[in-house]
């Protein structure tokens, strides 16, 4: 795969572990924030893929 299209799919995978984030908050607050930063580590590789830093 190309680097551009690695970054997209992290940006993507970054998407759905927010809304993942978003639907657990109110049932289990600490996988929320587990996977929170997981979304954050996404959201850095794929921008740091698609070099825009």
């Amino acid at each position: 795969m190309d680097h551009q299209l690695w970054g997209l799919f992290f940006i993507v995978l970054a998407g759905f572990l927010a809304g993942g984030t978003y639907a657990l908050w109110k049932t289990n607050r600490v996988l929320a924030v587990a996977l929170g930063g997981c979304t954050a580590l996404a959201v850095a590789a794929g921008v740091l893929r698609l070099g825009y830093l």
